[in-house]
C-alpha cells in the first residue's frame, strides 16, 4: 500500500494513515469493552444483569449504529467527512466515560443499567458514524488496492477487538475492570486532537450509486447473516465457555481472545496472499469454514472446555476476511452505510435475540451455536450467488 494516489503531501498522508488506521484499533478496543466485560455484568456482586438485560443492552447500539450509518451519508455530504469521523471519536468518548460512570452506581440497579443503555447507544452511534467513514478514508488513500487497504483497516479494528478480552481480564484480576474503558477513552481523545488539524478528505474513495440492485441485496443480505455469526461468537462466547462448558474465567476469557485474534490473523493473512488466493476465493471459502466451526462448538463435550476455546478460535478464521470484503467486493453498487448498518442488523439480532429464544423457546446455547451452522450455510450459497465487483473498474 505504499502509492500515495494523490497529490497528498507525503507527511501529511502519514498522518492520516495514522489517524484512520489508529481509530480502526481503537474502535476494535471500545466496540468489544462491552461484551468481553459480559461476566462482570452479570456478576451478582457487580451488575448483576440477566441474561435478558444483557441482551437489551445491545439494542440501543443497534438503533443508533444502523440509524447512523444509514444518515451517515447524508450527514457527509452536509458536514464533510472530517466532521463525520471526529463525530464518531465523540460518541465513542462518550462510550466509555459512561461505562465508567456506570461503575459508581451499582448500589442503585435501575441507574447502572440505564447508564449502560446510554453508554451503548453512544457506541452504536460512533460505530455507525465511523466505521463507513473509516473504509471510505482508507479506500481514498489507496485507491490502487482498495481490496488490500480495506483489508489491513479491518485486520487493525480486529486487533482492537483481540486485544480488549485480554485487556479486561487482566484489569478484572487487578480488581480494576473499568481500567480498560478509561484507557480507551483516553486514547480517544488523544486521536482526536491529533485528527483535528488533519484534512481527512475520502474524495478519492469510489462514489457509491443508488441503492437497489439486485446485487446490492444480496450483499445486505450477506452482511446481515454475517453480522449474526459474528455477534453469536462474540457477545456470547464467554457465557457459552462459562455456562455450558464450564470453564474457569481466564479460559472463557481466552476463547473470546481467540476469536478475534484468528479474525485479525486471517484479515493480515488473506491481505498479504491476496496476488495468490484472489478476493473473491477467499469470500466464498471462508462461509464453510464458520459452519464447521459452529458444529464443532456445538459438539465440544462439557469435560474439553480447552476444545472450544479452539473451536472459537476457528470461528474467527472463518469470520476474518468476510466482512471487510463485503465492503471492498461491493464496490460503488453497495454502499458501506448501508452494508454496516445490515451488519448491525443482523448484531442485533443475535445480541438480544439469544435471550429470548433461550427462555421463551426453550433453546440451549449449544442448541443455538449448532443451528447457526444453518446460517453460515446459507452465507455460503449468497457467496456462491454474488458476482464481486471487479476491482479493476474502481
Amino acid at each position: 500500500m505504499g502509492e500515495t494516489g494523490d497529490a497528498r503531501a507525503p507527511s501529511r498522508k502519514r498522518r492520516e494513515v495514522g489517524a484512520v488506521y489508529g481509530a480502526g484499533l481503537l474502535q476494535g478496543l471500545a466496540l468489544v469493552t462491552f461484551p468481553a466485560a459480559s461476566s462482570v455484568f452479570t456478576n451478582p456482586d457487580a451488575y448483576d444483569l440477566t441474561s435478558g438485560e444483557y441482551g437489551l443492552m445491545f439494542l440501543p447500539q443497534t438503533i443508533m449504529a444502523i440509524s447512523a450509518a444509514l444518515l451517515g451519508g447524508r450527514i457527509e455530504r452536509r458536514w464533510g467527512e472530517k466532521r463525520v469521523f471526529l463525530a464518531g471519536l465523540v460518541a465513542n468518548v462518550g462510550s466509555m466515560a459512561l461505562l465508567v460512570g456506570s461503575r459508581f452506581a451499582l448500589g442503585a440497579r435501575a441507574v447502572a443499567l440505564t447508564l449502560l443503555l446510554v453508554a451503548t447507544a453512544l457506541m452504536g452511534t460512533g460505530f455507525g458514524l465511523m466505521v463507513p467513514a473509516l473504509n471510505r478514508l482508507a479506500s481514498a488513500l489507496f485507491p490502487r488496492r482498495v481490496d488490500v487497504a480495506v483489508l489491513a483497516l479491518n485486520a487493525l479494528l480486529g486487533m482492537g477487538t483481540a486485544l480488549a478480552p485480554l485487556f479486561v481480564a487482566l484489569f478484572v484480576h487487578l480488581g480494576a475492570w473499568w481500567g480498560l474503558p478509561l484507557a480507551v477513552g483516553a486514547l480517544l481523545v488523544g486521536l482526536l486532537l491529533w485528527s483535528v488539524p488533519l484534512p481527512l478528505d475520502a474524495s478519492g474513495a469510489p462514489a457509491a450509486s443508488v441503492a437497489g440492485s439486485r446485487r446490492f441485496w444480496l450483499f445486505i443480505a450477506f452482511a446481515l447473516g454475517y453480522g449474526v455469526v459474528e455477534t453469536l461468537n462474540g457477545n456470547w462466547a464467554i457465557l457459552y465457555m462459562q455456562g455450558v462448558l464450564k470453564a474457569p474465567a481466564a479460559l472463557a476469557s481466552l476463547a473470546l481472545t481467540a476469536f478475534w485474534a484468528t479474525a485479525t490473523a486471517g484479515r493480515i493473512l488473506f491481505a498479504a496472499i491476496e496476488r495468490w488466493l484472489h478476493a473473491g476465493t477467499t469470500f466464498r471459502l471462508l462461509p464453510w469454514v464458520i459452519g464447521l466451526a459452529f458444529i464443532a462448538i456445538s459438539l465440544v463435550p462439557a469435560s474439553s472446555p480447552a476444545l472450544g476455546a479452539a473451536s472459537f478460535g476457528l470461528a474467527g478464521l472463518g469470520c476474518s476476511a468476510l466482512l471487510p470484503l463485503t465492503i471492498s467486493l461491493g464496490g460503488p453498487d453497495a454502499s458501506p452505510g448501508y452494508l454496516v448498518a445490515a451488519y448491525q442488523l443482523g448484531y442485533g439480532l443475535a445480541a438480544f435475540g439469544i435471550a429470548p429464544l433461550q427462555s421463551r423457546a426453550g433453546l440451549s446455547l449449544r442448541t443455538l451455536f449448532g443451528g447457526a451452522s444453518g446460517v453460515a450455510l446459507a452465507l455460503a450459497a449468497l457467496a456462491l450467488t454474488i458476482r464481486p465487483y471487479p476491482s479493476g473498474a474502481r
